[in-house]
């Protein structure tokens, strides 16, 4: 059978920047063993595939791959699939603003996709679930030497410290102390196994304060050994738990607060990340994340 799809390259406005990712529109017919051996025949970070929608409240059903397995929910997939589906007709963008619901493992994901002159310009998730904390994380010492930095590059005070968080995907968010020790980290595979792997967030998101591109508010890298992709440059699920780490550090008074996060930029592929955050008598009510998608192929893929 032949399948259609799209590759873009998500949250970036600029070819080879940003994350990439595979995308087909009209999945229907592919197994769940089919869709992981395309996922892993284009070795992307992750490939999605749309599916007719479950539920009368959803507009698709989709399903995210990384070459090793199945995810409940990912960033850039979402926001890449919204922009593509607005891109080859599946949803007709008949205003600025069309929204959309895109049903995945981990529930209903709303998407807002913004579009110019009938083509699609930017796509924004808001999440299925609020910030979760998760069990306390290794000693900062612990999780310096996971990232082959020393112990003072590990921020560890009453205002910043390493927490784990998930808003679907659960990530260890470190907190670093200059943009030099985010730039210097390495994953140690053998700490990671011994302290990490095993645990509820196996994934890292380091990230500082201090940012090299104007506008920007964190710089970040992201190390996903666990789902089979060793660094990530532009991971949204991670951007949507930051929001619940920056919320509760910065205690967000009731409105909208807005972040920039850059990532990508160690790898060569330079992300933006727009996140924001609601919060209401002290407490975050919705989290969504956004950004620029830009195609870079089309095709066609023959699946025996």
């Amino acid at each position: 059978m032949r399948y259609a799809f799209w590759t873009v390259d998500v949250f970036t406005d600029r070819a080879f920047g940003g994350n990439p990712l595979a995308v087909f529109p009209y999945a229907n017919g592919l197994s769940s063993e089919q869709m992981q051996h395309v996922a892993r025949e284009f070795n992307l970070s992750e490939t999605v595939f749309v599916l007719p929608p479950e539920s009368p409240e959803h507009t698709f059903r989709v399903r995210i791959f990384t070459p090793r397995r199945e995810l409940p929910f990912a960033g850039h997939p979402t926001i890449g699939a919204a922009f593509v589906l607005g891109l080859c007709g599946r949803v007709e963008l008949k205003s600025e603003s069309t929204r959309i619901v895109l049903g995945e493992n981990v529930g209903p994901v709303p998407v807002e996709i913004r579009s110019a002159g009938g083509r699609p310009v930017f796509s924004q998730l808001t999440t299925a679930r609020l910030p979760e904390w998760g069990p306390s994380p290794p000693a900062s010492e612990i999780v310096a030497a996971m990232l082959s930095l020393d112990p003072t590059d590990v921020l560890d005070d009453d205002r910043d410290e390493p927490q784990a968080i998930s808003c679907g995907m659960p990530f260890l968010f470190v907190p670093l102390a200059s943009l030099d020790a985010v730039r210097r980290a390495r994953l140690n595979f053998e700490w990671w196994n011994q302290y990490l792997a095993s645990t509820w967030a196996p994934q890292i998101y380091a990230f500082s304060f201090e940012v090299e591109t104007s506008g920007a508010t964190i710089h970040a890298r992201a190390f996903t050994h666990a789902v089979g992709v060793e660094e990530d440059p532009a991971t949204g699920s991670a951007a949507s738990g930051l929001a619940g780490y920056l919320a509760r550090r910065e205690r967000l008074k009731d409105g909208t607060t807005r972040w920039r996060v850059e990532q990508g930029i160690e790898m060569g592929r330079p992300s933006q990340i727009d996140v924001e955050a609601d919060a209401r008598d002290g407490a975050v009510i919705a989290v969504r994340v956004g950004g620029s998608s830009v195609v870079v192929s089309e095709g066609h893929l023959l699946v025996p």
